[in-house]
């Protein structure tokens, strides 16, 4: 409908123009359309009653007061109806009501003047073309009740501008009921000042007052404005309080209110169809039951009345209706029902239209829902206000640019609030609850308030908070202080803060990061090692200690840059090859877009903190948000930065770089960044506060016998098959806690080459335990080994073959070695030779009279025997096979063995025997290992061969058949 719909002019339905709306023409129309509040009941009662001729409980005169907009010219509508129609009026909806309570059978048919003081023009006045001129109001109403005899009773008085006296007025009154409804008073009353017509209508409205007063049948209405500074002069004011006291006195003063009964007003005005079906039944129920379930959330709503709250003002919700009641009808512009109803039919309109084009429709309509967007509406808006000036801050934040804050925030959101409009929906109902803070400077939007306006059975309270946190953390004319907000004028701090990110320097930024992300893997544990931004391989120390690289936001994931310095990290330190593989991680980080944007902001709002000139212009309430915003800042850096940090890398058992990630990380799920990896890698057993002596056990290498204490330690450093130790002396607390058990021993390596067993079987502390190369831990049954006395475990004779001629001699000895393999000494030996002679010193001669041929040598001690075998050749077979040996021997000057050597003597097997040919030029070592192997695992341990192979620089060609 058009605006005009909503503006009641009586005077153009008193002459039937054309301009004017069938619902106000036609009586059972307007009826039709009208609901009967208390106060207009009251008033329409009276007025006939007293036209009917009943003098009892009713008034003469009365005085119309409400704001603008609230209902007085409908209420004079009423009456005119009600007058002219009489009888045919018992017909019209609500009428069989007045007449019930004015306790009369009839509505009584009456003469009818109207005087609208906007439509009477002082100077011209009305008449002409058969019709006589009137230049005054008395010529005017008397024209109107009795047409040529009543004008011709004044028309002295009219021609000369002077009130008629209240004899003239008994006679334009005559014994008939009258009706006389004057409106818009004040307008003429200004005009006619200046005219000097103002004290002779003064005479006139009192005589006439005083003579309505004197029948039994005659009503006067008169409405002038409640606001006495409505564009109103001092001249104004004056003559609206002369009016007041005038009226006051002579007559009864009536407030046409319907605070309470608006609802059913508008929906009577802007709906042709009964709303409260069972749909709407259904709807009202279930907010009402919302509203109960939330009382103590809600502002506005109580929970007693709520289910008849909601189903009376369907299809609206609640706080549309009540916040013009509440908040603006203080405003001077402000038409209480006129401008509600304007506002109203065109939010209607939107609606439907909108939910027409979406094909969406929302169960009510709310203040969140306000056609903020729409230029019509905002302008009607506006005009209610008073003021246009909250154009800006409303298109800047709230709704009418694509732009808006309060519109990307929607766009940006999770998809229930995006589908809910949920951003535009709370600031438009903090644009409405604060008034726009113009005229009411202190008028704001409480949380219960905004509550009230947006929340739906459906929706998530908490949302809503959430809401006014990115609100008030985006929006440029958006006032936070405790709870309450306000739009204003006045740009915020968000708008400051524009201007000084946009002043903060890159190097500063990279700096805060730097700093920022230190701090925050510095917090709590110490468990781990920390190196910050490396940049080069000697940048991260080679040591046995878990230690953490923590990339800079230079080298990202996913860049081949990065995953270069990680390699070379891992495999050097400086020109060195690494031993300590194992004890590397890396924190790498994501995207730096979040950290940049987070740092910038940090940046920004401590420069306006430190600018003292700026914080001067903030009122306590921004002091406190900016403290707020300062503080919300710093924490958004720092989920930031979590955020960011949520790769590591470590060596897997692959021997190659693993990516873990730990998804959405959160500074909530543990108390630094450090414990969050260090649980994480607990978790999956990558990294162990201990490990116990029989678990050390299935870790112990099979090559070695003996391990020592140091190549324990750093075992778990550099062979990424074993767990990384959070800790690397808790190595001490295993190896203790394992001697004592019996579970290994504790040895040491003497010059000689010997181990001196030190600790086995016996209580031991972690304090005692060197880590070294030459300490060692052995085996239960080596241990066991060392702690029982030497014995002579068996005898060797050398040479252990000879060969000679007949009558040559040769010198054997005899040793014992005892059960470790140590040399034995041994007293007395028995020496035999199963041909020729050998003396007790181990002589032996062959005999110049020997035959040739394959002879023993046996030498017997303690129980034990060896024996030692001789060639005796003839001088004939010398002169062949002897000379040939000979040659042989001449040719192949080197030392040469071939045998299998058990796994527990490998180390050992390099120790008595190839360090004594170390130093000499031309040894060769020729190696052929055979591991076996089924099914998957055939794959795995000859990738894990040729991998020590390369690491060793040998050939890695190793064959799997």
């Amino acid at each position: 409908m058009d605006a005009s719909e909503f503006a009641v002019h009586l005077d153009h339905i008193r002459q039937q123009r054309d301009n004017v709306s069938p619902d106000y023409l036609d009586p059972a129309r307007f009826f039709e359309r009208t609901f009967l509040t208390g106060s207009l009941l009251d008033l329409a009662s009276q007025v006939v009653r007293r036209l009917s001729g009943v003098q009892v409980e009713t008034s003469a005169v009365f005085n119309m007061a409400t704001q603008f907009g609230g209902g007085k010219t409908h209420s004079l509508t009423t009456l005119w109806h009600l007058a002219t129609c009489g009888e045919k009026a018992k017909s019209y909806k609500g009428v069989d009501r007045i007449l019930a309570r004015a306790q009369i059978p009839h509505v009584p048919q009456a003469r009818v003047a109207v005087f609208v003081g906007t439509e009477f023009d002082a100077i011209q006045g009305r008449g002409g073309d058969g019709e006589p001129v009137r230049k005054t109001p008395w010529g005017e109403i008397a024209w109107q009740l009795r047409g040529q005899a009543g004008f011709d009773l004044v028309a002295e008085h009219d021609a000369k501008g002077i009130a008629p006296g209240g004899d003239v007025l008994q006679q334009i009154l005559g014994h008939e009921p009258a009706l006389i409804l004057i409106d818009e008073l004040m307008n003429y009353i200004s005009r006619a000042r200046k005219l000097e017509m103002r004290d002779q209508f003064f005479v006139f409205l009192q005589s006439l007052c005083e003579e309505a007063r004197a029948h039994n049948n005659v009503v006067v209405c008169v409405s002038i404005p409640a606001s006495e500074d409505l564009e109103m002069s001092p001249e104004d004011v004056r003559d609206y309080q002369s009016l007041k006291k005038l009226l006051d006195r002579l007559g009864k003063a009536i407030m046409m209110s319907a605070d309470s009964e608006i609802a059913e007003i508008i929906r009577r005005r802007l709906f042709e169809w009964d709303l409260v079906d069972a749909e709407a039944k259904k709807v009202a129920t279930a907010y009402a039951d919302w509203a109960v379930d939330h009382a103590q959330e809600l502002s506005g709503i109580n929970p007693e009345s709520a289910h008849e709250l909601f189903k009376t003002c369907y299809p609206f919700h609640p706080s549309v209706l009540s916040v013009f009641e509440r908040k603006w009808q203080s405003l001077p512009r402000f038409q209480r029902t006129r401008g509600i109803l304007r506002l109203l039919a065109l939010w209607v309109a939107h609606a439907y239209q909108d939910e027409h084009r979406k094909a969406m429709r929302e169960p009510l309509i709310t203040l969140g829902s306000a056609p903020l967007e729409e230029m019509i509406f905002r302008s009607a808006m506006f005009e209610q206000l008073g003021s246009n000036e909250l154009e800006v801050p409303l298109t800047t934040d709230i709704a009418g640019k694509k732009d808006a804050h309060a519109v990307r925030l929607d766009r940006e959101a999770s998809d229930v609030i995006k589908k809910s409009n949920l951003h535009r929906k709370v600031a438009s109902a903090i644009f409405f609850e604060s008034n726009g803070g113009m005229s009411q400077s202190k008028a704001v939007a409480t949380l219960p308030e905004i509550r009230a306006a947006v929340g739906t059975p459906d929706l998530n309270m908490v949302d809503i908070e959430n809401v006014l946190e990115g609100l008030v953390g985006n929006c440029y004319y958006l006032n936070w202080d405790k709870n309450h907000y306000r739009f204003g004028l006045t740009p915020n701090l968000n708008q400051i803060l524009v201007t000084r990110r946009g002043a903060v320097q890159a190097k500063e930024i990279n700096e805060r990061i730097k700093r920022d992300t230190q701090e925050l893997f510095n917090k709590g544990t110490k468990a781990l090692d920390r190196r910050f931004f490396p940049e080069r391989s000697n940048d991260v120390p080679n040591r046995p200690v878990l230690t953490l690289a923590v990339m800079g936001l230079d080298f990202p994931i996913g860049e081949r840059s990065t995953e270069k310095l990680l390699e070379t990290i891992v495999r050097e330190c400086g020109t060195s090859g690494r031993t300590y593989k194992s004890a590397l991680m890396f924190a790498v980080p994501d995207s730096a877009d979040a950290i940049h944007d987070a740092a910038r902001d940090v940046l920004a709002w401590e420069a306006i903190e430190d600018d003292t000139d700026t914080r001067k212009q903030l009122d306590e309430g921004q002091g406190r948000l900016l403290k707020r915003n300062l503080g919300r800042a710093k924490s958004d850096l720092k989920e930031a930065i979590w955020r960011t940090y949520r790769y590591l890398y470590l060596l897997g058992k692959d021997n190659k770089l693993r990516q873990i990630d730990l998804g959405q990380i959160t500074s909530s799920m543990a108390g630094g960044l450090i414990e969050l990896y260090v649980n994480e890698l607990s978790r999956t057993d990558e990294i162990t506060s201990g490990v116990g002596p029989n678990k050390l056990l299935k870790y112990w290498p099979p090559a070695l016998t003996e391990w020592s204490t140091k190549g324990v330690r750093d075992a778990f450093f550099s062979s990424p098959q074993l767990p990384r130790l959070l800790n690397a002396d808790t190595i001490k607390r295993t190896i203790a806690d394992g001697v004592s058990q019996g579970t290994f021993g504790y040895a040491v390596k003497q010059s000689s080459g010997q181990f001196k067993l030190l600790h086995f079987n016996e209580s031991l502390v972690e304090g005692d335990i060197e880590l070294a190369d030459d300490v060692f831990i052995l085996k239960a049954e080596d241990a066991q080994k060392l702690r029982e006395p030497p014995r002579l475990d068996h005898i060797a004779i050398r040479p252990a073959e000879v060969t000679l001629q007949p009558g040559e001699q040769v010198s054997f000895s005899c040793s014992g070695v005892d059960q470790y393999g140590e040399p034995f000494s041994i007293n007395a030996v028995e020496w035999l030779a199963s041909s020729g002679e050998v003396t007790d010193e181990g002589l032996y001669n062959s005999g110049s009279d020997t035959t040739g041929g394959l002879f023993t040598v046996k030498a017997t001690a303690e129980g034990l025997e060896t024996v030692a075998e001789v060639r005796v050749m003839t001088t004939h077979e010398g002169d062949g096979e002897g000379n040939r040996l000979d040659n042989e021997r001449s040719r192949n000057k080197a030392v040469r063995w071939t045998g299998t050597v058990p796994p527990q003597k490998w180390m050992n097997f390099y120790t008595k025997v190839l360090s004594r040919f170390a130093s000499i030029d031309g040894l060769k070592l020729k190696v052929s290992f055979e591991v076996p192997c089924d099914g998957e695992q055939g794959q795995s341990k000859a990738e894990e061969a040729r991998s020590g192979l390369k690491e060793l620089g040998l050939n890695d060609d190793v064959v799997l058949g």
